[in-house]
């Protein structure tokens, strides 16, 4: 009852320490269950030929043979076991593949080498540091492991400190779950009493202490979005939309998209995504921000007010009004009621025979003899020349005053001038605008005929209208 009170202190303490110690970066925790056999005999001797072996019955010392590894496998003569649970095992990984393990172990000795000696009690408490080849093997489920370590054992009621190495094996038959197998070399410092010995053990092994804090099934240590729940595939990070693209790298992370636009989408199709895209359901093209331009006008149509009619930029996409209808725009157009040319800015251009017409018109206005007043029955045909000019009111005229030889020049100069005058008053009394018209006197300068006949003197007392400008 001693022994076993002794045993169940042991136990306590493994597990309290144990809690402050790991197994893995993702479960750190591990707690080993199984059975344990001890043996005496395959530990050697010395080179004096001492046997670091020995036990002492009923008041004798006997030394046991055997060297190293003599009959390690001679479970039916050497091996001492109970049907029981009778070891136990705290350990906590501590990174790099190295982990750190507190063990006690429960037995009933009987063998001694090839000896059978009355029940002895064993009771040992060991720490070791334990480093596992499994992360070298890619996390296989076969993981060797060497390991070191000292603990404190009693036989009977005498205790003795020893030194130990340690190699094993972990089949790993579940992802927290192994079966754990384990043979370790106990050398004591003690060489009086059967103390140096090997300890075998084989066990289930838990894997335990694994946090989740999102609850995704990966562990925090691998998940790299810790606290949002995601995919394995993406080291634990979210891919919300579900477009392969995790939620980190895609700059649409709520809506579906294409790898080429970091998971955005491109709902048109003209290769610019959604979201930069002014008209993400028309196809248009870059230059106008995905939207498109129908009338091809250079004016994106959601800038257009006249999408399907090509218009300027100035007038809003919209073409410039032309009321006339001759291709001149009102805003060009110096006649925009009056159909014109483009020539002449869309006003109609006096022909030759309006011009031949206008000053036909003018040869027949008389005048008082020998002055400038207009005598009333020329005002017919000076309305006619108003209807005329009207018709192209872009035109400018020049209106010439010619007289015969009769007289003085200067006289004759003054007088041409005078009727000139006269003429060009009348047409901007009747709606002429002035900056149309101008005036000059050529007195007897340019005759049309001879002034040696009263015809030709007839002929030579005229006004005459020419256009002035090319309009």
């Amino acid at each position: 009852m001693k022994n076993l009170n002794i045993f169940l202190v042991a136990i306590l303490f493994i597990v309290g320490v144990g809690v402050s110690n790991a197994q893995d970066r993702n479960n750190p925790w591990s707690a080993e269950l199984g059975v344990n056999a001890v043996d005496f005999y395959p530990i050697g001797v010395n080179d004096n030929g001492r046997f670091p072996a020995s036990i002492n019955e009923n008041g004798r010392t006997t030394h046991l043979k055997g060297d190293f590894f003599e009959q390690y496998f001679n479970v039916n003569d050497h091996w001492n076991m109970i049907p029981s649970v009778s070891e136990l095992k705290i350990g906590r990984y501590v990174g790099s593949g190295f982990t750190f393990a507190i063990a006690g172990s429960l037995n009933n000795i009987k063998t001694v080498g090839k000896y059978k000696v009355r029940d002895l009690s064993y009771i040992a408490a060991d720490a070791e540091i334990k480093y596992s080849f499994r992360e070298l093997l890619n996390d296989s489920w076969f993981a060797p492991y060497l390991g070191i370590g000292g603990g404190y054992t009693w036989l009977d009621d005498i205790g003795y400190g020893t030194a130990n190495g340690l190699v094993g094996v972990d089949f790993w038959v579940a992802e927290n779950l192994a079966l754990s197998f384990q043979s370790t070399y106990k050398h004591s410092f003690e060489d009086n009493y059967g103390a140096t010995h090997f300890q075998h053990t084989g066990g289930i092994k838990f894997k335990f202490g694994g946090k989740d804090t999102d609850g995704d099934g990966i562990y925090d240590y691998e998940d790299e979005c810790p606290e949002t729940p995601g995919l394995p595939e993406f080291n634990g990070c979210p891919d919300t939309d579900g477009d392969g693209i995790e939620d980190r790298n895609d700059e649409c992370p709520n809506t579906p998209g294409l790898p080429e636009f970091n998971g955005c989408p491109d709902t048109d199709g003209d290769g610019i995504p959604d979201h930069l895209d002014a008209c993400p359901t028309i196809p248009g093209p870059k230059e106008f921000n995905g939207c498109p331009d129908t009338d091809g006008d250079g004016i994106a149509d959601p800038d257009d007010e006249c999408p399907t009619v090509p218009g300027p930029k100035a007038n809003k996409g919209c073409p410039w009004p032309d009321r006339d209808g001759d291709g001149v725009p009102d805003k060009d157009d110096l006649c925009p009621d009056m159909p014109g040319t483009v020539a002449n800015n869309g006003c109609p251009e006096v022909t030759e025979a309006v011009r031949k017409a206008l000053n036909s018109y003018a040869k027949t206005i008389l005048f008082d003899t020998g002055k400038a007043t207009i005598k009333a029955q020329s005002a017919a045909v000076l309305n006619d020349i108003v209807g005329i000019m009207k018709e192209y009111p872009n035109a400018e005229f020049l209106i010439e005053g010619h007289t015969d030889s009769v007289g003085s020049a200067t006289s004759n100069q003054k007088l041409s001038q005078s009727r000139a005058s006269s003429v060009m008053n009348y047409l901007i009394e009747h709606g002429i605008a002035s900056s149309r018209l101008t005036h000059k006197g050529f007195g007897e300068e340019r005759p049309i005929d001879t002034n040696k006949t009263r015809a030709g003197r007839a002929n030579n007392r005229r006004v005459e209208i020419s256009q002035t400008n090319k309009k």
